[in-house]
């Protein structure tokens, strides 16, 4: 039975580890990412492997003879087999939840010169702001320098969405009212696709936008030629914003039958 868990779970591991899950490694956290995959994969493969074996073995040990219609032995549960069983697990869950803290508090490290962007995600867009470059703002399509950490700072205007690049592997929620970020420090020049990937309504799947990975010289080229800055709209909170425009309309005499929801 141990050799057959043993061969069973190498062959299993084997074949799960030649497909490319994840695609391009375009990111320094790819490497680490992709390494606890495959930990994970490997595991659960062998896991997987002793389930089978042993549901394998208990059919035909303890199968019923042809023409036996009695009632089975009355038996009783074995107190140091379900806690063996109750232990292993635990410590495997742990000691993966451990190695997985340790992988994320390692690519989420910031630099002291890191980078920050303003991701505005809303139904159903992604929009860029650059708040180091005097605001200056982008509608589908995001530029970075490559080997520079960059700092996301995820603000959702209506529903929850999630960034999400493929390549950077890093994916993390943008959530109305709350304040969330990803750290992301891209190293291979070329173009990405960033994706929604959190339902977000009819359009979800259309919300997507261009990442473009590109030189430090290219970067500033290209920032130069924005000329657009972020909207005053974007730049409010909820509260900041439904206030701004209940004042604008108590100035013009408006509010009433104008729809403002107040809080």
């Amino acid at each position: 039975m141990v050799l057959a868990v043993i061969v069973l779970g190498v062959i299993q591991s084997v074949i799960l580890l030649q497909f490319d899950w994840f695609g391009g490694e375009a990111s320094t956290a790819a490497k680490p990412i992709d390494t606890l995959m495959d930990v994970t994969i490997v595991l659960s493969s062998f896991i997987f492997a002793i389930v089978c074996v042993a549901l394998g073995y208990a059919l035909i040990k303890w199968r019923a003879k042809p023409g036996d219609e009695g009632d089975g032995l009355p038996i009783h549960g074995n107190t140091r087999l379900e806690i063996i069983w109750t232990i292993i697990p635990v410590i495997i869950v742990l000691g993966l939840a451990g190695y997985s803290w340790a992988v994320l508090n390692d690519v989420e490290k910031t630099d002291a010169d890191a980078m920050h962007v303003n991701v505005y995600a809303q139904q159903f867009a992604w929009t860029f702001g650059y708040p180091e470059e005097g605001n200056k703002w982008s509608e589908g399509e995001l530029h970075v320098p490559v080997d520079r950490q960059v700092i996301f700072d995820l603000q959702a205007q209506d529903v929850i969405h999630s960034f999400w690049v493929p390549e950077w592997r890093i994916k993390k929620d943008a959530v109305p009212g709350l304040s969330t970020d990803v750290v992301v420090t891209p190293d291979k020049i070329g173009r990405y696709q960033l994706i929604c990937t959190e339902l977000c309504g009819i359009g979800h799947t259309t919300m997507r936008a261009t990442v473009v990975v590109e030189s430090e010289a290219d970067y500033q080229a290209w920032i130069k030629k924005q000329s657009q800055e972020v909207p005053e709209d974007l730049l409010l909170t909820k509260d900041q914003f439904y206030e701004t425009q209940k004042q604008n309309e108590e100035k013009s005499g408006g509010i009433e039958g104008s729809g403002v929801i107040e809080e």
